[in-house]
Parts: structure tokens; C-alpha cells; sequence
């Protein structure tokens, strides 16, 4: 059977060197070359963002396919197939005509298809005296058997992507997940470091993860994870190698002297500067977001029954807050004011810390309005406020161990 095709279109279709090349391509296949039809389509499809062809465009190469009546491409038993227009949309689940010739013109222009007109633009098959075809004119599957191992390697290269990124993102999750944790058991143990500056810079980091990524977006996000989990690493391996268990018992016993957590606590809104040496600043200020909303939660666990639905984020955090707020009689006027002077995270974190000693504060009002004055000068922070509640929820831990 005669493979060979019309070099130029029908009628008023243009022609470009890009088609021609593609056609002298196609002409190249090496004699006795077979390949199975679903495979090349298969590999086609998994690399087709290698080869730049719509989904759409694809679901028209399969119909194609389907009117070729051997599962192997081969020159022997012809490439070329003649559906309609009409046969080739019903095997495309009802395209319209108009779709259907665009994406047509869009397989001829990826150079996956030829087109074989013939003079009058008819699709036909001419028989032979034998009954076999002797000429075919539609469209030639030339160029899927041609390129059957271009799309192979385009197929693998995707793959290998897809694994790579995959990889990259496990990577960055246990990264996510170490410096959290680690971040928030150095807090819980008040170890020296800058555990606000790297909770700051982690955050950073994974706030410019895109939803979408690709490899070239997150190799240097895990980098730059790895970079801080590094410094971690070292400020905790300094701190188990400088850590002197002596030591350890006399600071605990110090922090737990400070908390002060067993003598009730009575404030008036009338004598609120006589509260000023309510909680220890001693620590250097740190923005509340330096410290997990883990972290807060288990200093304050009581906040979580309050919450309806629950707490997943500081936005949950912060709107539980505002409603315990009313629940412990403090003023809007005083909520207002913590707001404008500690802001809101800073604010939330105090009343959950109030919540918690809610019954050895008789005016939560008065308390709150106290801590503001002091924030207001610089003489509060909530570092030591949050700390003082964690080591309170843990003492009963430790005891019963």
C-alpha cells in the first residue's frame, strides 16, 4: 500500500514549514518499526506538557485512534484513517463542529497528525481489485509511530518530575514539622536563643509557599527550612551540652516563685497603678506570633471550651477570646484600650491567661486595664504571663509522674 502524503492542504488552509518538517519527520520512520497505538497515546498523554497538547486535543487523538483497526501502528497495514466529521464528533462524546475542527488544527500544528487530503477534500479509502485499500486520504498517524520514542522519554521525564517534586514536598513537610515542635519545646523550657527570630523566619518561609508549586519554586523554600532547622539543631545541642542539672533545679525553682500562682489576686479599676508587679518582665519583649498557637493552647487550655467549633488558627483563637472577654465582666471599653495597646493576638493571649486564674482574680476588668498601663510603658510582655500558665497546667503532670 502507498504511504506516502500531499505535502500541501486543501483549499484554503495555509501551509508553513512547521507542517512541512513535520511531514518529512513522519517520513522517517525505520523500516519494520511497530509500536502499540494506546501506549504512544498513553506516553503522549502523560508528557503531554513536554509536548504542549491540550487535554482536549488528546480526547480527538483517541477517536482517531479508535477508527485505526489494528492495535500496532505500522507502515505495513497503513496509517491513515477517513472518518467524517460527523463519525469522528460522535466518538468524541458529541463535540461540536466547530471544536472539532479547531482541535484538529491543533494536533496538524503539534505535528502529532497529518493531514492526507485528497484533491477534492474528501475523506475516502480507494479499494484495490484484491479488496484491499490501495489509497487512503484523512489524516495519517505517521507522526505517532515516527515520535513514539520522543513521547516515551517525554512520558519519563514527567514522571521523574512529579517524583521529584513529590520527594521535595515530604521534605519540606518534615522540616515544617521539626522546627514547630522543636521551636515549642525550647519555649516550654524557656532554653536561651532567639526562638522568636526563628519562628519569625519560619514563618516567612512558609507563608511564600505557593499553592502550586513546582521544583524551581520549593528547593530554595526547603533551603531555607533546613538552614533554620540547622540553627535549631545546634542552639539545642549547645544547650544539652551546657546544662548543668544543678543548675536546672535552682532555675525551675526560681521560675516557679515568680508564677506566683497560689496567692489570690484582687484588683479594683480604682487602684490600677498599685498593679504593676503583677507578672515578671524580665525577658526580653517577643511579638506574640514567636510563640505556636500550640504552645498557648496548652498554657491556656481552658479557652478551648468556649469554642464552638473549635480552635485550628489564631483567627479561631482570637474570635474565642473576644467572647470570654464578656464572660469574665470585662468592660468594652478595657477590651478596646488592650487592643489599641497590645494589639490583638497579645490581647487574646492575656484574657485566656486570665480565663485560667479566673478564680483568684476578682476583677478581670481591673487586672486587664493594669496590664495595659504597663504594656503601654513598656513594662509588660506576655512572654512571661504565657510561661507562668504553662508551667501551672504542668505541675500537676509532673507530680502525678
Amino acid at each position: 500500500m502507498q504511504t506516502h502524503i500531499a505535502t500541501t492542504p486543501f483549499g484554503r488552509r495555509p501551509m508553513s514549514l512547521a507542517m512541512f518538517a513535520a511531514q518529512k519527520k513522519a517520513a522517517d520512520i525505520p523500516e519494520g518499526k511497530v509500536a502499540d497505538k494506546w501506549q504512544v497515546y498513553r506516553d503522549l498523554c502523560e508528557g503531554k506538557s513536554v509536548v504542549g497538547v491540550s487535554d482536549r486535543s488528546l480526547a480527538i487523538l483517541a477517536a482517531l485512534l479508535s477508527f485505526y483497526p489494528d492495535s500496532d501502528l505500522s507502515e505495513e497495514n497503513g496509517l491513515v484513517v477517513f472518518p467524517s466529521n460527523k463519525q469522528l464528533a460522535l466518538r468524541a462524546h458529541g463535540m461540536s463542529d466547530t471544536t472539532l475542527r479547531r482541535h484538529l488544527a491543533a494536533l496538524v500544528e503539534c505535528g502529532l497528525i497529518i493531514r492526507r487530503d485528497s484533491p477534492n477534500g474528501k475523506r475516502y479509502a480507494r479499494k484495490s481489485r484484491a479488496g484491499g485499500l490501495e489509497e487512503a486520504f484523512g489524516f495519517s498517524l505517521a507522526p505517532m509511530l515516527a515520535r513514539a520514542d520522543e513521547f516515551a522519554r517525554a512520558a519519563e521525564s514527567v514522571r521523574a518530575e512529579i517524583e521529584a517534586l513529590k520527594r521535595l514536598r515530604e521534605r519540606i513537610t518534615l522540616l515544617r514539622r521539626d522546627i514547630g515542635k522543636l521551636i515549642e519545646v525550647a519555649l516550654e523550657e524557656a532554653m536561651p536563643g532567639d526562638w522568636g527570630g526563628l519562628w519569625r523566619r519560619y514563618r516567612t518561609v512558609v507563608e511564600a509557599i505557593p499553592r502550586r508549586a513546582v521544583i524551581i519554586d520549593l528547593a530554595p523554600i526547603a533551603n531555607e527550612l533546613a538552614a533554620i532547622r540547622e540553627e535549631i539543631d545546634m542552639l539545642l545541642d549547645s544547650h544539652m551540652k551546657t546544662q548543668n542539672p544543678a543548675g536546672i533545679e535552682s532555675h525551675t525553682g526560681r521560675q516557679q516563685s515568680n508564677s506566683n500562682t497560689n496567692s489570690p489576686i484582687e484588683f479594683e479599676p480604682a487602684s490600677e497603678k498599685s498593679m504593676g508587679k503583677v507578672e515578671p518582665t524580665g525577658r526580653t519583649a517577643v511579638p506574640p506570633n514567636a510563640y505556636p498557637l500550640g504552645l498557648v493552647l496548652k498554657a491556656c487550655p481552658e479557652i478551648l471550651d468556649y469554642a464552638i467549633d473549635g480552635i485550628a488558627n489564631w483567627r479561631d483563637f482570637m474570635a474565642t477570646a473576644a467572647q470570654v472577654r464578656g464572660y469574665l465582666g470585662i468592660s468594652p471599653s478595657a477590651y478596646a484600650d488592650a487592643l489599641e495597646i497590645m494589639g490583638q493576638e497579645t490581647a487574646s493571649i492575656v484574657i485566656a491567661c486570665i480565663l485560667g486564674r479566673a478564680q483568684e482574680i476578682n476583677s478581670a476588668g481591673g487586672y486587664l486595664r493594669a496590664l495595659t498601663e504597663k504594656a503601654g510603658v513598656g513594662e509588660f510582655t506576655v512572654g512571661p504571663m504565657l510561661m507562668a500558665a504553662l508551667r501551672a497546667n504542668a505541675e500537676p503532670v509532673r507530680r502525678a509522674g
